[in-house]
């Protein structure tokens, strides 16, 4: 049983595929998401199937993996079962069980914020920013005030990381160099986009040059870094910051997008819970070197959901911890000796800026500008999963860079309204204008006189 199918769950189902067991994958999505590029279905540049191919197609050559949709809440272990609901609650039977559950947006005890910012997780996620980002542009094009316009037009993006970095340059080239022909009532490159961090320094885990590099790219792009600026509060109108000496600022802004942090998935803390085990300040589920529960040879935990030291929480320790526990299971399968303890492999970080920017680390090498860029198109082409996403996304990006436009910008105002928010409003205006064909002033109806 394999409960998640993301980067670790997918690659242990694959490795596991080869060997002579019964495979149950259970998700509470029907795909499997590469959220590395997850920012440019948010920015209108790919869609969204190029990036999540179905489950049930990626395994549909292998006859002994079963997928299943279901949200998982729960572990027994002493009965080996794995609870979980859809239409109805279920249990699965286990007798080997590897949890890769990922992580999901921390707010670092600010809940509340969670309300006012758009985040990246999930491919809904992407598909809301998506339409909030382009929606403001389209709400300051009929903006009333000066004011309300600017407000529209400020972006300000939470978190300097590879996520928050990449955001902020997709948002620049939309608003300085492909939107300034489309509208009429609004120059879209007076729009400020703001990236911000409590951190003295963009791309933290990366060299100094590079940081600085990415720092001039942002620059370029018309974004404004703002680092050593803890945020201290966001509502529905903006966000505050701090500086170096204590004084506060407010941001006026209708999109903030947050990028700042992650914890592990609710499903840690359980299996931690039904297991007797320790979790971290972050929640992540402390394990075995060979990445098992402690006290249940049985269970494996693995991606971001687990702590093990010197291993980050990123998307290749989650693909190799997968093909690991498979050898591990497979070694017990043929009585063969355990394999060694689990061994994280360095293949390096990399984030791009821009359309043909970027920065990468691989070892003691530094790439940046065109160079970097090849490599980390190279590096994601090969762990995108499938042939025609890969000629998809190839055809995209190229149409991107050459055309200056992007083909995913569809929305609503739907998607910018609640619809029952639409529905008032529009029935407030029908029945003003009646009232105005009737004759009949705001005076008269203070009075009573007539009935709405």
């Amino acid at each position: 049983m394999i409960v998640g199918g993301g980067f670790g769950g997918v690659r242990a189902a694959h490795a596991l595929s080869h060997l002579p067991v019964d495979i149950t994958l259970i998700d509470r999505t029907n795909h499997h998401l590469f959220q590395p590029l997850l920012y440019q279905v948010g920015t209108g540049v790919l869609s969204p199937g190029q990036i999540a191919p179905a489950l049930r197609s990626i395994f549909r050559n292998r006859p002994n993996v079963r997928v299943q949709l279901a949200q998982v809440d729960g572990f027994d272990l002493d009965r080996r079962v794995v609870h979980g609901v859809a239409d109805h609650g279920i249990e699965v039977p286990y007798d080997t069980l590897i949890v890769a559950a990922g992580a999901t947006h921390s707010y670092f005890g600010r809940d509340e914020w969670e309300a006012h910012t758009l985040a990246m997780k999930s491919l809904d996620d992407a598909n809301r920013l998506r339409s909030r980002v382009l929606g403001a542009f389209e709400m300051a094009e009929q903006a009333d005030t000066p004011a309300e316009r600017e407000a529209w037009l400020t972006f300000a993006i939470v978190g300097a990381g590879p996520t928050g970095v990449e955001l902020a340059g997709q948002v620049g080239i939309l608003a300085h160099r492909l939107l300034p022909a489309e509208f009429r009532s609004i120059d879209t490159t007076s729009a400020r986009v703001l990236l911000l961090d409590a951190a003295p320094t963009v791309l933290g885990p990366f060299a100094r040059p590079l940081q600085q590099r990415a720092r001039e790219d942002l620059h370029e792009l018309g974004v404004e870094v703002q680092t050593s600026a803890p945020v201290t509060t966001i509502d529905p109108e903006g966000i505050e910051i701090a500086d170096d000496t204590g004084s506060h600022h407010r941001i006026t802004a209708k999109t903030v997008i947050w990028a700042a942090g992650v914890k592990a998935s609710p499903l840690a803390e359980r299996l931690a819970e039904a297991a007797g085990a320790e979790t971290d300040r972050a929640g992540r589920l402390l394990v075995s070197p060979n990445c098992t529960v402690p006290g249940h040879p049985e269970i494996f935990a693995i991606g971001d959901m687990v702590s093990l030291p010197g291993v980050p929480g990123v998307a290749q320790p989650a693909i190799q911890e997968g093909r690991y526990v498979a050898e591990v299971i497979g070694a017990r399968l043929a009585g063969a000796p355990t394999p060694r303890p689990f061994r994280y492999r360095d293949k390096g970080a990399m984030a791009i800026v821009g359309r043909t920017h970027a920065v990468a680390q691989i070892g003691k090498i530094r790439l940046t500008g065109f160079p970097a860029f090849l490599v980390w198109g190279v590096v994601h082409l090969a762990y995108l999963v499938g042939w025609g996403n890969r000629f998809e996304a190839v055809a995209r990006w190229l149409w991107t860079m050459i055309a200056r436009n992007r083909r995913e910008r569809l929305i609503s105002v739907v998607s910018l309204v609640p619809e029952e928010t639409a529905r008032d409003q529009l029935a407030r205006t029908g029945i003003r204008r009646r009232r105005e064909r009737a004759g009949v002033g705001p005076e008269r109806r203070e009075r009573g006189t007539v009935r709405p």
